[in-house]
């Protein structure tokens, strides 16, 4: 979705408030080029504070001083955060995890598939509409907030699932055969005799239902814009803040939500992405969760949440605010939102703190938002709306993710799945190589040099086959160890591994282990001995394919760990452990970009980024995520500097980057 302007702002809750301000709070957003608040999308206990009653006073205050002082509304359906007279009234509302009836108190703990739940929770969301609909500050909507299955097991979920099944599977021992139940006595042969799901020690059974959980996600997300449809104007859209894998921070792909299947129902998709601040920021958090927003409409994304000053240990270094920023708008956003406009004085995030701190005073974060609301201001109309055309893509694969939850990569556990996606998104970042994320059921394979695909431990044989043939069409693809093992139930093939891969990558292999004391050998790059390895190895042996790296152990150095391949017109290449070395697997990821024809000019921590405006001229990013100064020789047709004031730049100057700093350049002229 094209938008005509940066939404920079913040979320903002006068319900919160231990005193009336909102005058002084919107002035000050005013004062800091801020234009856009979100609201309410944690107050159903405040608009319904008994069944039937409503109270809008504060919904309306901050709708009122929004649209004297000039400022966009978005509004999140209350539904994440029950009432307590809800819970009260329909405890059978609060979900049945693994580990029991979830308790009242904390949000999202009920169950998406309850009537009543439903039921209350569409009675809001009308009551809602039908009191904010024609308000003209108001520009979109946001379906709930980050969205997940809550870990539903209850008898009502459960059915479903059946019913589910038995659509997959009319024949019953079709079922039986594809999961593998004759194990153990597992066999189910009449459906009225299904067991409790949470007692399965079949994988692909349990792989099977969080797929199932992912659904109800997206089940739920479709049942909330098909109300919000029915009272919205033209100019409105809907969104969703959804969100990624939390290890501290957001990391990569979500668990428990699958953002491919519900971005349908959004017309521009939203992310909430918070990351590691001062000496641990990197910028990689944005890149590769922006780009993963950026994939679910292909298109521009909202950043709807992300961090002012957030948890005590992320609070940013002068300059790193501003850098932030401009790094989402460089991957492709069309806003900048925090959470959220004032730190709480009571209950759970208090010391989650937003641009104001506790006393509310403008401090150095507000000052330097407000100077990035000036800068924003002046040069909107040239980064918004920004197109990215990369040569290099990610595959994911949320069933991947699910098998290998069922059956880990060594130590990484439940984390296997992005953390390997990780270690291949974070080299690209660093090699400065941007990529795109596609995902089985929108590969657009054929736009790509370059295609890599981290542990697509399960797939169906389409997807095998459409690599294999981007491959043999002139494509370098680039795939990771325990790819191609498993069918789309997580049932291993039984043929040569990697199921249908082996003949474009040229290797094969049938045995693996955990490695203990096990090096590699490497044959690219600065050609390093001995690289400790962990977590997974794969005994690969060559059939055609080159190695690019061999164990360094006495018993298996005559296996490969790293091989190339050409294949009819393109190359494949696989890399079959897992080994920590940044710089390694930086130069491998490298010698593959040099021989798909993407050049690499700067790396980490230096960042660039590009993209096309409105007007077709290209947009470039530079980004120093360093506490040094950086320079940067300017190569390219004359281009004007953004920021602070606009000033030429010709090619063969140096570009000078002060600490934790950032400039913008739009290219004078520029092919699309």
């Amino acid at each position: 979705m094209k938008t005509d302007r940066i939404f920079f702002g913040a979320a903002y809750y006068d319900e919160y408030l231990p005193y009336e301000r909102i005058e002084l709070d919107f002035q000050m957003m005013k004062d800091a080029g801020m234009n856009t608040i979100r609201i309410a999308e944690s107050t159903w206990s405040t608009l319904e504070p008994s069944e039937g009653t409503y109270d809008f006073t504060h919904l309306d205050r901050m709708l009122d001083a929004a649209d004297r002082f000039g400022l966009n509304v978005i509004i999140g359906t209350p539904t994440y955060a029950i009432p307590a007279w809800l819970a009260k009234k329909h405890p059978d509302i609060l979900a049945l995890t693994e580990n029991g009836q979830e308790l009242y108190g904390r949000r999202q703990n009920m169950d998406l598939t309850n009537p009543a739940y439903l039921k209350y929770a569409e009675n809001i969301i009308r009551v809602l509409m039908e009191h904010v609909a024609c308000r003209p500050n108001v520009i979109g909507y946001q379906i709930d907030n980050e969205t997940h299955h809550y870990h539903t097991f209850g008898p009502r979920a459960q059915a479903m699932f059946v019913d589910y099944l038995k659509r997959q599977f009319p024949d019953i021992r079709d079922f039986n055969h594809e999961f593998g139940l004759d194990y153990w006595s597992n066999r189910i042969d009449d459906w009225n005799d299904f067991p409790d799901i949470r007692g399965t020690i079949n994988g692909s059974l349990a792989s099977e239902y969080a797929k199932f959980q992912r659904k109800l996600v997206a089940d739920f997300h479709r049942f909330q814009a098909d109300i919000i449809n029915e009272y919205r104007k033209p100019r409105q859209f809907i969104t969703h803040n959804f969100d990624f894998e939390w290890i501290g921070h957001s990391f990569g792909i979500q668990p428990d939500a699958d953002p491919f299947a519900s971005a349908p129902y959004m017309d521009v998709a939203g992310a909430d992405i918070y990351h590691p601040s001062q000496d641990s920021l990197t910028g990689a958090e944005i890149a590769a969760c922006g780009s993963i927003a950026r994939a679910l409409k292909r298109a521009n994304y909202l950043i709807l949440e992300t961090q002012a000053q957030g948890n005590p240990q992320w609070l940013p270094f002068p300059g790193q605010l501003r850098l932030c920023a401009y790094s989402h708008l460089a991957n492709g956003a069309n806003s900048v939102m925090y959470w959220h406009w004032h730190s709480i004085h009571n209950s759970f995030e208090s010391y989650w703190k937003g641009v104001l701190s506790h006393d509310f005073s403008a401090n150095e974060t507000y000052r330097e938002a407000a100077q990035l609301g000036a800068e924003l201001k002046k040069i909107e109309s040239k980064i918004k709306n920004l197109r990215k055309k990369n040569h290099a893509a990610i595959l994911v694969n949320h069933e991947s993710l699910s098998g290998l939850s069922q059956f880990p990569t060594g130590n990484l556990k439940a984390q296997s799945y992005n953390t390997v996606f990780r270690w291949i998104a974070d080299s690209l970042y660093r090699n400065n190589i941007e990529y795109d994320i596609i995902h089985p059921q929108d590969m657009h394979l054929e736009e790509y040099r370059m295609v890599f695909v981290p542990c697509l431990y399960s797939s169906d044989e389409a997807t095998l086959l459409a690599l294999k043939e981007y491959t043999a069409g002139g494509g370098h693809l680039v795939v990771t160890f325990r790819s191609g093992f498993s069918d789309e139930h997580i049932k291993i093939y039984h043929d040569t591994q990697p199921h249908i891969l082996a003949e474009c990558l040229g290797i094969c292999y049938d045995r693996f282990t955990i490695p203990q004391n096990i090096g590699i050998d490497c044959r690219f790059g600065s050609k390093k001995e001995n690289i400790p390895i962990r977590e997974w190895m794969e005994l690969v042996t060559t059939d055609g394919a080159d190695s690019l790296a061999a164990y360094h152990h006495s018993a298996w150095g005559d296996y490969s760990a790293v091989t190339e391949h050409s294949y009819q017109s393109g190359r494949a290449y696989y890399i079959g452990c897992y080994f920590d070395d940044q710089a390694a697997i930086d130069e491998l990821t490298a010698y593959i970009a040099s021989n798909a024809d993407i050049k690499i000019s700067h790396k980490f921590p230096v960042i660039i980024k590009q993209g096309y405006n409105d007007d077709g001229k290209k947009i470039i990013y530079y980004l120093n995520y360093s506490a040094d100064t950086q320079s940067v020789i300017y190569e390219g047709n004359d281009a004007i500097l953004l920021l602070p004031e606009e000033r030429k730049m010709y090619s063969g100057e140096t570009l000078v980057l002060p600490p934790w700093c950032v400039e913008v350049a739009e290219i004078c002229s520029s092919k699309k």
